[in-house]
């Protein structure tokens, strides 16, 4: 797996570096320390997940990803972030960045990085728990209208929760290949992009 880290901290950048370095599978193909550098460096080396910091100096995270993601929809961009940082995760929900950790969450990071390599969307636990407040919009939605099942609902609340296929397979007893396949009619069915816009989705229509 290929990484770039970008973080303003250049403490928080290299002690990052010198955790992921430790996991055979994991590359690190450079740092950066702003929003002008992660375009950059995006654009040189075309990682498999980008790790970079929300709030930074010159140019921001997200200013830096709304560009990379113009370019490069299929961008895996996983964003590190802080407790006070409640309008930056919408933002970047909205955006369609792959992941939302936090710093102190270290033991996490790595597991992390690979649910979104393989395409998956991570909410660390902490930003799982402000999404209702931060995405409710008090808009009515009727998910049987849009052809939604019982059991897709059920998994549309899965994904919000920020589970992985796997994760939600566990939970409804069905295999991962079949989680796919909901996941896909789903999509299909609201007319979203992918699990990320999904989850965006569902907590602005609770």
């Amino acid at each position: 797996m290929r990484i770039v880290i970008v973080d303003d901290d250049r403490l928080v950048a290299v002690s990052l570096q010198t955790i992921l370095e430790a996991d055979e599978r994991i590359q690190v193909l450079d740092t950066g320390y702003d929003g002008r550098e992660a375009i950059r460096l995006y654009q040189k080396w075309k990682p498999d997940v980008l790790l970079m910091d929300i709030r930074m100096d010159t140019m921001s995270g997200l200013e830096a990803a709304e560009e990379i993601l113009k370019q490069d929809r299929e961008a895996k961009i996983l964003f590190l972030t802080t407790f006070s940082d409640d309008e930056y995760i919408v933002q970047a929900l909205r955006m369609g960045a792959k992941g939302y950790i936090l710093k102190q969450d270290f033991e996490g990071i790595v597991p992390a990085l690979e649910a979104v390599c393989l395409g998956q969307t991570v909410f660390g636990g902490e930003v799982v728990s402000k999404l209702p407040g931060l995405m409710h919009s008090g808009e009515n939605f009727s998910y049987a209208k849009a052809g939604i099942t019982e059991k897709e609902y059920e998994i549309i609340e899965l994904v919000a929760q920020g589970m992985s296929n796997r994760e939600i397979a566990g939970k409804t007893f069905l295999s991962e290949g079949t989680i796919r396949n909901y996941i896909s009619n789903i999509l299909d069915k609201l007319e979203l992009r992918d699990r990320t816009q999904l989850a965006v989705f569902f907590y602005q229509h609770r």
